[in-house]
């Protein structure tokens, strides 16, 4: 399964070279914006994107992202939640 997640952009660490820092989750990150940066709309910091691997595939809105981290927390909790259901279960 891949999965992409919301960052949001803090620093334009190289413009030449489309490097910026992003921050998720409290964790800052290189990435990479050559899939999204544009010469006539630049990604700046404060923007949202989408990352994956190390690149960022789209931008976002805050709002957007917002859902999408409530969501991954949500699944997050279900799957921990599930595998706590299942190591105290006894299936014999």
């Amino acid at each position: 399964m891949c999965l992409a997640i919301p960052a949001r952009v803090v620093e334009i660490v190289d413009a030449e070279l489309q490097i910026a820092k992003a921050e998720v989750g409290g964790v800052r990150r290189n990435i990479n914006l050559a899939l999204i940066d544009e010469p006539d709309d630049p990604v700046r910091p404060g923007d949202w994107v989408l990352i994956h691997v190390g690149f960022a595939m789209s931008r976002i809105d805050e709002a957007e992202a917002e859902r999408t981290l409530q969501a991954l927390d949500e699944i997050g909790a279900a799957y921990r939640q599930e595998l706590k259901e299942l190591q105290e279960s006894r299936i014999e």
